[in-house]
């Protein structure tokens, strides 16, 4: 028997095992693609997470960074003092440094007077922390008193503020402090905060009043062109209290990452509904083998008569292991997409839909059903040519 009989034989039996009984068929599909449904969202509203959570600090224009090491994640940062920034400009290397603030605080909507909680950036117009044209572009607007540039990409509830701007009433109070609104730039909601609005160092202290212009909350760095990134790191790092991290670009972006994935709670709840929705899949399909197993066992007795080998029976389970696996997915891949685009809509985040992460969830789906399969291939013994006697 040459290779192509060796796969081919036991497949066409197991495909016409499973259209035999349509109603079957279509409940472990219905298991498959529930499993690849619920794996798809789980693993879309990580990657949301994770995409939301990096959205601020990839639009931060610096080299290198200091933080508290206190401070879990930039929207719960822990203050600390503006001379440790201060010291870095001894370097050589250090071209520019300028300090970040950040608060949390009610925003007030303009036409509804409701209010909801965004994130307060304050920082220097004229060091251009933010690598976002529209905000570069109004950067003396912004030293103006009571000034702010609003996030256009945040929820809804906030307000039409295009609208607003347009019409001239731009006008309200972040904090119960009066601000009025200058312009728009785009950056995204987060899991963390809902919008978002840019100020001058020095509006920012006007809505916060409590705090402490010397205590800042993130230190940017601007190297000269050309400098060894990690050597001027390990030199700052000795002139620096051990209170004080300093990382790199893609180490801030890293350490964000890693507060909502090994932290927050919603890092696991999201892991753990991947698992689940995999242990799901695979008792459905486990029993929807075992029952076909133990329904065709005289058959199966009849061909192992008939000199039919074991081999051939487990190759005939795990081709109806990877059709179960194909059928479910292809819908579960189609719902998943669409369900996507619904996400998306509602949460403001994006979710997007990549090759790899659909041939990451192929083969966990395919795997899942091996492994069913290979669960149910113990049942194969009970079909014995003796019991036909």
């Amino acid at each position: 028997m040459n290779l192509f009989s060796w796969y081919y034989f036991p497949a066409r039996l197991a495909w016409r095992q499973l259209f035999h009984d349509r109603t079957k068929l279509v409940a472990a599909i219905a298991g498959v693609l529930f499993a690849c449904v619920l794996v798809f969202m789980q693993l879309g509203f990580r990657d949301s997470l994770y995409a939301s959570a990096v959205s601020a600090p990839t639009k931060l224009s610096g080299d290198l960074f200091l933080m508290h090491k206190q401070s879990e994640a930039m929207w719960r940062p822990v203050t600390f003092k503006r001379n440790e920034l201060l010291r870095t400009l001894g370097h050589p290397a250090v071209a520019e440094i300028a300090p970040l603030y950040l608060g949390l605080a009610p925003f007030k909507n303009i036409k509804t007077q409701t209010k909801r909680t965004l994130m307060v950036y304050g920082f220097d117009p004229d060091a251009e922390l933010f690598d976002v044209d529209s905000v570069r572009s109004r950067r003396h607007e912004l030293r103006l008193k009571d000034t702010v540039m609003f996030d256009e990409f945040s929820r809804p509830e906030f307000g039409p503020m295009r609208e607003l701007l347009e019409a001239g009433q731009a006008e309200t109070e972040i904090n119960d402090y009066k601000i009025s609104v200058i312009g728009l730039f785009r950056l995204g909601v987060s899991f963390a905060a809902d919008g978002n609005v840019v100020a001058s160092d020095l509006n920012f202290m006007r809505i916060f009043p409590g705090r402490n212009p010397g205590d800042i909350d993130i230190g940017v760095i601007k190297l000269h062109p050309g400098v060894a990134l990690d050597q001027v790191k390990a030199d700052l790092a000795e002139r620096l209290n051990e209170f004080v991290n300093i990382f790199t670009f893609g180490e801030l972006l890293e350490h964000e990452k890693n507060y909502w994935a090994n932290t927050a709670p919603i890092g696991f709840i999201f892991g753990f509904g991947t698992v689940m929705g995999l242990v799901v899949g695979l008792v459905i399909v486990y029993q929807i083998l075992f029952t076909d197993i133990v329904n065709h066992r005289y058959e199966f007795a009849t061909l192992k008569a008939m000199g039919y080998k074991q081999g051939y029976f487990v190759r005939l389970v795990f081709a109806t292991a990877f059709f179960l696996a194909v059928l479910g997915f292809i819908p579960g891949l189609v719902l998943s997409i669409s369900l996507y685009h619904l996400a998306e809509s509602q949460m403001f985040m994006p979710m997007p839909m990549t090759f790899e992460k659909a041939l990451n969830v192929f083969i966990f789906i395919l795997s899942m059903c091996f492994i069913a399969g290979f669960l149910a291939i113990r049942k194969l013994k009970d079909a014995n040519p003796a019991d036909m006697f």
